[in-house]
Order: C-alpha cells, then structure tokens, then sequence
C-alpha cells in the first residue's frame, strides 16, 4: 500500500473532525470549570470557610494539568506508533464518560471526603484526555493538508476548543437562570455534564468515519513506524519541543478568565457583585470572536 495510490488527503474533512471533536471535548472541560467556580466549592467540600473550599475547587480543576505531562507522553507515543485515529476516538470516549460520571458523582454532604476524592479522579482522566486530543487533532489535521495551507487547516483544532467554551456557558445560562440555588445545588448543575453524553456521541460518528493520515500509511507500508517516538522527539526535534511550550502558555489568558475571574466577579465575600449571567455571556462573547478569528490569523501563517 503506498501513499500515492491508495490513501488521499482529506483537509476539510479532517479539519471538520478536529474541530468538533475539540470543541466537544472542550465543552467538557469548560463546564467542570464553570462549575468548579460557581458550584462545586458549595457541594463537594465542607461547610464553614467558603475561602478554603473555592481554593479546594479550584485546585481540584488545576490537577488536570498535572496529569497532561503523563498523557502527553502515553497518548503520543501511541499516536505514532498506531495511529491518530485511534487517539482521536479513544481520547473523546474517555473525555465523555468521566464526564459524565463526573455529573452522577455524590456530595460531600452525601459521602463525605469520598465525594472529592471521586471528583479529583475524574479530573485526572480529563487531563489525560486532553492530553492527547490536542496533539492527535492536530497532527491529524495538519497531515491531511496540502503543503500550503497547513497553518490554516489546523487552525481548526483551537478554533474548535474556543467552540465549546461557547456551547459550556451556553448550557449553565438556561440552568442558572430557571432554577433556585437549591435546585442548582442538589440536581441542576448534573444537567451540563450529562448532556455531554450526548455531545460525545455526535463526536465518535464523525470521527470514527475519517480515514487515517496519508503520512502514518506510508509510514506502516514502509515499517518507518518509530519504535521509541519520544526519544525520535527530544533528540531530534527538542528546540520546536521549547517553542510550542512556551507558546503554549498563551493558554493562561482563557483560563484565568474563564474560571478564575468568574469565581471571583461572582462571589459574594469579595463585593464585587457582578451576576452569574452577567459573566456567562462575556465568556460566550469573548470565545466567539475566537473562534471566527483564529481561522483567519492561520491563513497568515
């Protein structure tokens, strides 16, 4: 089987998969994040210091990035030895299913120290998962596109990630908006989370139906496949390694404002006094025009 004769490129189809699959992928993470800010910190941990419980929160939302590192690791070297595909799918089940278990999880009140324990497990597996989608999304994108539009084609996969930190905001707003705190305490914050079943469902379809990059058959036909892709990595390629980790940190500006600035401009012991709503659909605002634009800036590229 060679390249030429059997496998064809297929940028916008490979575009269209990276960029729904991150955006479902970070709709899930967005909404442990919204929640983390807006919810958890009232039904997850004690009762009595809502300070050291927001911090508890939000720790439970940073471990996440703890487990990148190790994912990024596990979820590459699978990649390059198997396929992206096979990350591709794998990653985004493993992203819906511990979300929504993370929606069906028991409380403190409930379980006791049980409840954040299951919370920062789930969290880790996030992780893990976004490790790898990000990477795979890419380099599947980025594979199947010609020569000279490859910054453009896989601009697709952060377009996508900004696509669901509009869908997250925009399911809590009808939540926060209908229900009593008491109904968003006991039940109503699980409607996001599940609803991401459904979300991970429309993503395995689209996905499951792209073909495999031409790069990786040429790669299995001629058994070029690297046996240790990430010595392959930091031997060869470890000064593009330091760019895209220092570009990376780029990321920091989305974070802090999606969950940090929301917990802090909402809650009631800093007197700021700025609504839920209010905060929501800035964070809706800010990552649409993200997501028009990012496409546009990669043409440049």
């Amino acid at each position: 089987m060679t390249e030429n004769t059997t496998v064809q490129r297929t940028p916008r189809k490979a575009a269209l998969a990276a960029w729904s699959g991150s955006a479902l992928e970070y709709y899930d993470l967005a909404i442990y994040g919204t929640a983390a800010a807006l919810v958890f910190p009232k039904i997850f941990f004690p009762e009595g210091n809502q300070a050291v419980a927001t911090v508890a929160s939000l720790a439970t939302f940073g471990v996440a990035y703890v487990a990148r590192p190790f994912g990024s690791v596990l979820m590459g070297h699978i990649g390059d030895r198997f396929g992206r595909k096979l990350i591709l799918v794998g990653t985004l089940l493993l992203m819906g299913v511990s979300t929504f278990l993370i929606g069906c999880l028991p409380t403190y009140g409930q379980v006791g120290m049980l409840a954040p324990i299951l919370l920062v497990t789930l969290r880790l597996l996030q992780g893990l998962s976004a490790a790898g989608e990000q990477a795979g999304a890419n380099s599947m994108s980025f594979e199947h596109a010609p020569d000279d539009k490859r910054g453009f084609f896989t601009s697709w996969t952060l377009s996508g990630t900004q696509g669901g930190q509009v869908l997250a905001p925009l399911m809590f707003l009808p939540v926060i908006a209908l229900l009593s705190e008491e109904q968003l305490q006991s039940w109503g914050w699980r409607v996001p989370f599940w609803i991401s079943a459904v979300i991970v469902l429309i993503g395995f379809l689209i996905r499951r139906s792209l073909d495999e990059t031409p790069e990786f058959h040429a790669e299995k036909a001629h058994d070029e496949t690297p046996k240790a892709p990430l010595a392959v990595l930091f031997r060869q390629h470890w000064t593009g390694v330091l760019r895209v980790f220092f570009a990376a940190f780029i990321a920091m500006v989305n974070t802090v404002f999606q969950v940090f600035a929301l917990n802090f401009a909402t809650a009631d012991e800093y007197g700021i006094g700025i609504s839920d709503t209010t905060m929501l659909w800035l964070a809706i605002a800010a990552n649409v025009i993200a997501v028009g634009t990012i496409p546009l800036w990669a043409m440049l590229s």
